[in-house]
Parts: C-alpha cells; sequence; structure tokens
C-alpha cells in the first residue's frame, strides 16, 4: 500500500510547492532552492530579510541570534504578541515555516563574536547583516573579511526615522561587500517598520540579485 502523501491546508504537497513558485521569476526557482543564507540578527531587518527570503524560495536559512522579543520590537519586527519573551529565533523559525514549509531553517541562539564567525556562517553562500550596533557591524565586517573574504557580505547601515524613501539605496563600494541603507541616519531618532522594511528589502533583493548571478547593484 502506498504511504498517503503529505498535505498542507488539505492540498497535495505539491500542488502547494508548485503553486507557491508560479510568480517567481522564470527559471530562479532551482538556484533560490539551493542557497545557503546566514542571516546574523533577526530584528527589524533580520526578520524582514528572513521573511522575503523565505517567501520566494530561498532553500537554507540560518537564522543567529541572542534576544527574546520584548514590546518595543513590535512596531517594526516581524513578530506577534503571543510570542513576548520567546527567544527570536525560535519566534522568527515558527513564522516562517507557516509562510513556507518546503526550506530548511537552522537556528543558533547566540551572540556571534569574531571568535564564532568562522564556525556560524561556515556554510552560507551569502553572509547577511542585520545588527542594530554599529560595533557588532563593523566587528562582523572584519571577521568575514578575514575568515571568509571570498563570499558576498550584504549589510544594512542607515535606516532611522521618517526620511524619504528615496535616500536608502544599494552601494558596492568594494568586491563582495553590499551596503544598504542612507548611510547617515542614526537609530537614536528611532526605527519604526516602513524605512525599516524598505532597507530589508534592499538587503532582501541584493542576496536575491547575487543568488541569481547578479553581482552589480
Amino acid at each position: 500500500m502506498n504511504e498517503q502523501q503529505p498535505e498542507v491546508q488539505g492540498l497535495s504537497y505539491q500542488d502547494v510547492y508548485t503553486g507557491m513558485k508560479e510568480r517567481n521569476v522564470k527559471g530562479s526557482t532551482a538556484k533560490l532552492a539551493s542557497a545557503h543564507v546566514t542571516i546574523a540578527g533577526a530584528g527589524g531587518l533580520g526578520s524582514n530579510i528572513a521573511i522575503a527570503l523565505t517567501r520566494i524560495g530561498v532553500g537554507h536559512l540560518i537564522l543567529i541570534d541572542f534576544d527574546t522579543v520584548e514590546l518595543s520590537n513590535s512596531n517594526r519586527q516581524q513578530f506577534k504578541l503571543s510570542q513576548l519573551d520567546v527567544p527570536k529565533v525560535v519566534a522568527l523559525k515558527q513564522n516562517l515555516q507557516e509562510f513556507n514549509p518546503f526550506i530548511e531553517i537552522k537556528t543558533i541562539q547566540e551572540k556571534v563574536t569574531h571568535d564564532n564567525v568562522k564556525a556560524f556562517f561556515a556554510q552560507a553562500d551569502i553572509i547577511c547583516e542585520a545588527f542594530d550596533n554599529p560595533a557588532a557591524k563593523a566587528m562582523l565586517l572584519d571577521a568575514a573579511t578575514e575568515f571568509y573574504p571570498n563570499k558576498p557580505l550584504v549589510m544594512g547601515t542607515g535606516m532611522a526615522g521618517i526620511h524619504s524613501s528615496n535616500t536608502i539605496t544599494t552601494k558596492h563600494p568594494r568586491p563582495n561587500l553590499y551596503l544598504t541603507g542612507d548611510g547617515t541616519s542614526k537609530g537614536v531618532e528611532g526605527l519604526m517598520a516602513p524605512r525599516v522594511m524598505i532597507c530589508a528589502g534592499h538587503e532582501a533583493n541584493m542576496i536575491t540579485r547575487l543568488i541569481l548571478g547578479k553581482t552589480t547593484v
């Protein structure tokens, strides 16, 4: 007797998988499905980037964050009130699996330091920085350059306040380094969903381009 095929929302896995890819760019599915992206930070940038990559079918994600969900996150981060005090990587994985059950998601609930960068990012085809701390951003840039100079690193810098959307851009200052954001606004202005999501969209789009072989901005 043949085993019964699993279902998603009453539909066969194959029908759901095919239907979810129907509007993707032609020829992108296989490359996206085989890609490995490691996201450092699961807050405002990281949660939005992870959702974008999950929805288009990036097949292998590693989420790294040491923090838990708190009320102040709710104005820009993709968590639910029911997930308060849950580790961010755990809560984000739960949400992502509801969006797309076909991808592999690994979590690391630890703080990224220079000493663990080599181990944490070993599987990554692309490294995504999504911290809110400038010192942490600088540390990851230095460590990734040291340990993985040939891996693309996509970073965000400057997405605070309510400035024009058009000041957020993607730059390519040196080989394998891509910077998104306005480059000037500081978190002390306040961080809210619209501009954070725009910057996250730039990061996710650059990661998608890199997976599909597009290295220019």
